[in-house]
């Protein structure tokens, strides 16, 4: 069988070529390849067109459309639009490259549609996937003056965008008066990315201005802006309150596919300003779901079929309040169950090829034969993924392709079906079978034919009978039951179909069995003893007779077992072991075969050697106190040693596995059958159990006992690391380390902390009844800051009170406020394609010093929430920022921020990322070696337009195992390398530039050894070779 690529939307896999499953030189891959090659096969997808989108503000107005297939002979190439062939040959805009389909000066009105490659050879044909080519492209705003808007204040208003076609998607932003101060949005305002429109659901005389609606295709990232909305207010009063009303909602029913993220939209216009809440009708919202924009947005991430249903959203103010419904239902792609795979059957059988796939809605089937629908005939069936075809023929053979699709997708599953026809032929002829008296004997007759050929046997010239002894088998094996001498001669298979005929001759001989005696039969020794063990056999001397000893079932190898084994073959064959050890203990066998049959027969030899002691009986927990646990168990068996002792061990959910405890008596001799546990933890699980020591070794523990928990008992660890400071102005901050749950001795557990000013004499307490807290604050105005404190932390619980940590000083607060002044000379340096580094000097010293930073960088023409914040971890004032899109302008502010808040911000700097490196690795390796100096070569690589130009390249050396690379840096597309005597080497080449570095190339190893040297690749290395050294 030969694995085929099955296609669809959204799913690829690719099984060619094996040169990413195994390692091989060169040269060998290339002649495996060339070795399966030899075997013709229908075409297999390599790769397959993808949906794109293209832009029609692209200045190469050129579209590539992928497709590439292996097979052999090797496959031809064909293309569809929406069904119809392209014929490239007469229309000059189209043109292939091997299989890739190049559109040039492509236009929307002629090239938009679901595109599939077809794929041809001499065995079969076989259609892509359809891949949708869509265009991106922005209109602009019509030119026409957009009327004021003139409101009562207290009012709402939608200000509408009325966007210019596009395609895909855009984003939707506002621009209030005039760039680059954008609409916040907030629980009064909202942008629809629906529809684009602005809502302000009580107007302010803040918000009086000029509105200004930009769109961005998320393709192009083009941006244009509409006409300025004026927006005024009235002056013939305010408007008064008014009850809810929703403008913009979710549709009645959302379809959302598997996996993606949904966002509903829902916003009311209302006086006082609505609140947005949202529920699900039957069971609750997810809890991966999140709220944004004031709740404006419900948004679900990863949407799974169980996230279906009715979803409400609900307006409220203090007027009242008004609700919207609607419907999400979530669909899935169809996804494989089960796939069709190459098969070959003879001419005349069956068919029975069943694919199966999931989907929501379920997926329906339809396959093809050679790219062309395939249709129910009289002997065609096809039914729900099923495909019976009866009684094959010749013109069967083919590609064939089951389609398993719904309203939201499709996907492919291809294989090849081969009809086989060929005259019988057997693989040997003649041979004999030997068999013993009362054995029963299997003749086979396996001949290759297609179709099936008809069997027929007979034995010396004269057909055989079937008969309750001989029996002709299904699968045409003629079988003798309780063979006898009479069974003896020479029997024929002969095999016929259409195309021919063959015979395999079988020269049965019977044999008496063979007899085996194996003595003795049993026998028991000591350490140091030796014992002979007989095989004896009667046979029939025609047959030649090997023999076989085995320890255990295993195969024994007397020359690794440091001369205790002697075989010794006379008439009989004989086993002596010498200086018996205790591992010699078992159970021998002897193995005695002819060509006509085999006869195993078993001894055994024990041993009364003592061993390490098996488990004691159960533990048996007799009384427990909040330290001591008195426990009982039974003897385990001695193994012929006494034994001396006995370790209790104990564990419980804080341990590491299984420890030994303390005991009473110390130690627990071996004829002790009780001991008490001691320096246990109250309030603490434990479980016990008991192994036992004797002169030999140590044995297997016993059977664990029930859990049982200790008393309860006053708590006897204090708290540690106490300390403090920090916090507002007026307070004393104090913390502590948790004690944990294995010290908390019971029930009730909290915390006491006392303080006192220096100087004073009575200690203030409060309790801390969370057993995980590890900060109390208190405060009071009357005392100024950095007061210094004398602190301890106690501990109590349900039995009574605890020890106190150690007294230390603890200052309260320094107090001040958040930093009055923004940083100053924020400067920017675009470092990469994705790095930045931004430097700054600190305010001017005074109130609200600082104690850190925070950058903030968002991209132009976008609002400052969108961006991202990253913080100092102390007082740096540079920082470098990562993760960035290249070619992108960027805009930068610094902010300082303490204990109390945050500090005002600078003012935003405009940075640009340098273009992207180059995507394409260096290509065409070539190598020269000479000794141990290596020329390496490679084509220059060429930057895209939005790329930055190649200024050089890195050339990376290492040696295979070790982590450490030497770099080589060169302006050309050239280099020659020095590599020591012995080991692997790999190199690797990257294109340098700007933006930083670009795609690395295939990697070259390089074996350097006593003059022979070997390279390791892929499919596109090219390989040059010069001295006396050798590929290998």
């Amino acid at each position: 069988m030969r694995l085929r690529n099955n296609h669809g939307v959204g799913s690829s896999s690719q099984d060619w070529p094996p040169f990413s499953r195994n390692r091989y030189s060169a040269l060998s891959s290339q002649e495996d390849y060339r070795s399966e090659e030899s075997e013709e096969f229908g075409p297999v997808f390599i790769q397959e067109p993808d949906d794109g989108i293209f832009s029609l503000d692209s200045d190469d107005k050129k579209v590539i459309m992928n497709c590439e297939a292996r097979g052999n002979p090797v496959p031809t190439y064909s293309w569809l639009i929406n069904g119809t062939v392209v014929d490239t040959e007469a229309d000059f805009r189209y043109s292939l490259i091997a299989g890739n389909l190049i559109i040039h000066n492509a236009s929307e009105a002629i090239d938009y549609g679901r595109y599939q490659c077809r794929a041809e050879n001499s065995i079969g044909t076989v259609l892509s996937r359809d891949a949708l080519l869509q265009f991106a492209y922005l209109g602009a705003f019509s030119g026409r003056a957009r009327g004021a808007v003139s409101v009562r204040e207290g009012q709402g208003v939608v200000l509408m965008c009325a966007p210019p076609p596009h395609s895909p998607e855009i984003i939707y932003s506002w621009v209030f008066n005039e760039l680059p101060s954008f609409v916040a949005e907030d629980s009064r305002r909202f942008i629809s990315q629906e529809t684009g429109n602005l809502y302000i659901s009580k107007v302010q005389p803040s918000d009086v201005g000029s509105y200004v609606c930009q769109v961005k295709n998320t393709v192009t990232n083009a941006r244009v802006l509409s006409p300025p909305t004026p927006l005024a207010l009235k002056t013939d009063g305010v408007m008064g309150e008014y009850e809810p009303k929703i403008e913009a909602h979710f549709p009645q029913t959302v379809l959302a596919a598997k996996g993606v993220t949904v966002r509903l939209e829902c916003f009311a216009l209302g006086n006082p300003v609505p609140t947005i809440t949202w529920r699900k009708m039957s069971g609750n919202i997810p809890k991966k779901a999140r709220l944004r924009k004031s709740q404006a947005v419900l948004e679900i991430p990863n949407i799974q079929l169980e996230d279906s249903g009715s979803y409400e959203c609900k307006a409220e103010n203090t007027r009242g309040g008004t609700a919207f419904r609607g419907h999400l239902q979530v669909y899935t792609l169809p996804q494989w169950i089960s796939m069709i795979n190459d098969t070959q059957l003879d001419s005349g059988e069956q068919l029975h090829w069943e694919c199966r796939a999931t989907g929501k809605p379920r997926p329906t089937y339809r396959w093809l034969r050679n790219g062309e629908p395939l249709n129910s005939q009289s002997r065609v069936e096809m039914v729900n993924g099923e495909l019976i075809i009866h009684r094959l023929q010749q013109a069967d053979s083919g590609m064939y392709q089951c389609i398993a699709e719904n309203k939201y997708g499709a996907i492919y599953s291809s294989a090849e079906l081969k009809i086989l026809a060929s005259a019988p032929m057997f693989s040997t002829n003649p041979f004999r079978l030997i068999a013993t008296v009362g054995k029963d004997v299997s003749l086979e007759c396996r001949p290759r034919a297609s179709p099936k050929p008809r069997i027929s046997w007979r034995k010396n010239d004269r057909r055989v009978q079937p008969s309750r002894r001989i029996m002709l088998l299904r699968n045409n094996t003629l079988r003798i039951i309780n063979s006898s001498r009479s069974d003896e001669g020479s029997y024929v298979c002969r095999a016929e179909n259409q195309f021919g005929s063959a015979e395999l001759t079988t020269v049965l001989l019977v044999k008496e069995p063979m007899r085996v005696e194996l003595s003795p039969i049993r026998v028991e020794v000591t350490v140091g003893e030796s014992v002979v063990l007989s095989c004896k056999v009667t046979h029939d001397p025609s047959l030649d007779v090997s023999f076989l000893w085995l320890l255990n079932n295993q195969p024994l190898n007397t020359q690794q077992e440091g001369g205790h084994f002697e075989y010794i073959q006379t008439v009989s064959a004989d086993m002596m072991i010498r200086s018996i050890l205790l591992k010699h203990a078992g159970k021998y066998g002897c193995r005695a075969q002819t060509r006509a049959d085999s006869v195993n027969v078993l001894s055994a030899l024990a041993d009364l050697q003592p061993r390490p002691p098996g488990p004691p009986g159960v533990v048996i927990v007799e009384e427990i106190t909040d330290t001591t646990a008195t426990l009982s168990w039974s003897h385990g068996v001695d193994n012929h040693s006494p034994i001396t002792t006995y370790n209790v061990q104990a564990r419980s959910p804080v341990s590491l596995g299984w420890q030994t405890v303390k005991t009473d008596p110390e130690p627990v001799t071996g004829n002790m059958e009780s001991a008490m546990a001691v320096d246990l933890n109250p309030w603490v699980e434990y479980e016990f159990r008991v192994v036992a020591t004797n002169g030999i070794g140590t044995g297997d523990p016993s059977a664990s006992s029930r859990v049982v928990r200790t008393k309860e008992a006053v708590p006897s660890v204090a708290p540690v690391n106490v300390r403090g400071g920090n916090g507002r102005r007026h307070e004393l901050v104090i913390s502590w380390e948790p004690v944990s749950e294995e010290f908390q001795n019971g029930e009730g557990f909290g915390y006491i902390v006392a303080f006192r000013a220096n100087g004073t004499r009575g200690w203030k307490e409060k309790m801390v009844t969370s057993a995980d807290s590890t900060t109390y604050k208190y405060r009071d105005e009357t005392f100024p800051p950095l007061t210094p404190f004398e602190v301890r932390v106690g501990v109590y619980n349900n039995k009574g009170d605890g020890p106190f940590s150690e007294v230390v000083t603890v200052f309260s607060a320094e107090g001040g406020e958040e930093p009055r002044e923004p940083p100053s000379e924020v400067q920017a340096f675009a470092i990469s394609s994705s790095e930045i580094k931004v430097m700054w000097k600190p305010p001017n010293p005074g109130p609200g010093r600082p104690q850190g930073y925070e950058v903030s960088s968002w991209k132009d023409m976008e609002q400052e929430e969108m961006g991202k914040k990253k913080r100092t971890k102390g007082n740096e004032t540079t920082m470098l920022l990562t993760g960035l899109d290249g070619n992108t302008q960027y805009l930068i502010s610094v902010k300082g921020f303490n204990n109390v808040g945050q500090g005002p911000a600078s003012s935003p700097i405009k940075i640009s990322t340098k273009k992207n490196a180059p995507s394409l690795p260096p290509g065409n390796l070539m190598w020269i070696q000479e000794g141990n100096n290596v020329s390496l070569s490679w084509d220059p690589v060429k930057a895209r337009d939005n790329e930055s130009e190649v200024i050089g390249y890195k050339v990376l050396l290492r040696q295979e195992g070790r982590g450490h690379s030497q770099v080589m840096r060169t302006p050309n597309s050239a280099v020659v390398l020095t590599l020591p005597e012995g080991g692997t080497y790999i190199i690797e080449v990257r294109a340098v530039s700007e933006g930083g570095e670009g795609a690395a190339s295939t990697q070259v190893r390089v074996l350097t050894s006593s003059g022979k040297r070997s390279l390791y690749g892929f499919s596109d290395l090219k390989m040059c070779t010069y001295g006396s050294s050798t590929s290998s």
